[in-house]
């Protein structure tokens, strides 16, 4: 298994030999990363999107990008282990240093495998239910279990899927979304607590750097919904338990130029002010990836898109998402090597200016 993580002087030098604008280099925590990342959620569970997607990853990181996404249940476990087979092939041909590329997963949805030749509950009773993984009561009708022991266990196998010793931010996947059908708010607070107790306990184990949550809908409510959660108070919990170095220092959430919420909606507070998500993010020290900046294809439809410029559509989106005050980056699922090259355009020229993106929101939002 490869070891290491990324380190603020492996990011540096990575961006410092990239031939693309310094500018599309924002640094957080100490590290240099990429102000686009490749996501890795899209695709058929078989050997052909295995080879496509980890040729899309080699692609995109020696053309600038050093920030890539996944998760264990994409694509039932094939999709971290197209991006370990990636970065593994990269280290061996001396291309890439382990220290300069920052790997985040998620766990927590019910995943099978797609290299097992078992049906989804017949993996699910042979892998988790007979091992003592889970039981009965800890899986809910969303899919997704939240237990210690299960995220412990789905740690191990990201790990072991991405070939990785450590990898540097493990979200907790969809928690809200996929807990509060089930159970009440109260004791998803109290789950959650326990989910950051044990990812304190594998940062001091080093087996995750940082750890945060990949969410959909949670940040961007407003208090009233259910799926509601409170940034402010997730990032108290997690000072609580790990202290003022707390490793809860990453949210991912939808945003593009349909999904604004996150920048226009008050939905968070900061001491009993409203405020958007990202600046409630900015003032508590939490860095933002955002998912869905294409919305899968749908934004670049004929006539869907404002008019701001006259740049591509992708890189206009592209370009929108980037330049947001708090948004570190954008995350861009991609395959085939004319989609790659065609949405790192954007890495040419340099995101907008504070002064250009607040004329352009106001012009969109006039």
């Amino acid at each position: 298994m490869i070891s290491g993580f990324a380190t603020p002087e492996g990011t540096k030098k990575f961006a410092q030999n990239s031939a693309i604008n310094q500018e599309n280099f924002k640094v957080f925590e100490n590290l240099t990363l990429s102000n686009v990342g490749i996501g890795t959620y899209l695709g058929d569970a078989d050997s052909r999107t295995d080879k496509m997607v980890s040729n899309a990853v080699k692609q995109s990181i020696l053309s600038g990008i050093n920030v890539v996404d996944t998760a264990i249940n994409y694509r039932a476990q094939k999709a971290e282990r197209s991006v370990g087979k990636a970065i593994s092939e990269l280290i061996q041909e001396n291309k890439i240093t382990r220290d300069q590329i920052f790997i985040s997963t998620k766990n927590g949805y019910v995943t099978n495998d797609a290299d097992v030749q078992l049906g989804f509950w017949e993996y699910v009773k042979q892998e988790y239910t007979q091992k003592d993984v889970v039981k009965e009561g800890d899986i809910t009708s969303g899919y997704h279990c939240m237990t210690p022991k299960y995220l412990s266990d789905q740690l191990d196998r990201s790990l072991k899927n991405l070939d990785l010793e450590c990898v540097d931010l493990m979200y907790l996947h969809n928690a809200v979304e996929g807990q509060i059908k089930d159970i009440p708010k109260e004791q998803f607070l109290r789950n959650l607590e326990s989910v950051i107790e044990l990812y304190e306990q594998k940062r001091d184990e080093g087996k995750i750097k940082f750890y945060g949550m990949a969410t959909w809908e949670c940040f961007r409510v407003p208090r009233e919904n259910p799926e509601y959660l409170s940034l402010e108070d997730t990032v108290n919990m997690a000072k609580k338990i790990g202290g003022e170095n707390h490793g809860f220092k990453f949210i991912q959430l939808p945003f593009n130029l349909y999904y604004d919420q996150a920048l226009l909606g008050k939905t968070q507070t900061i001491e009993n002010n409203p405020v958007s998500v990202l600046e409630s993010a900015t003032r508590l020290d939490v860095g933002v990836f955002t998912s869905v900046p294409l919305m899968q294809g749908r934004l670049l439809q004929s006539g869907v898109m404002p008019e701001f410029s006259d740049l591509k559509p992708s890189i206009r989106a592209l370009q929108f998402i980037r330049s947001s005050p708090g948004v570190i980056a954008p995350l861009v699922g991609q395959k085939s090597p004319d989609h790659v090259s065609e949405n790192l355009e954007v890495m040419k020229i340099p995101p907008y200016s504070h002064e250009e993106f607040l004329g352009l929101v106001k012009k969109l939002t006039s």
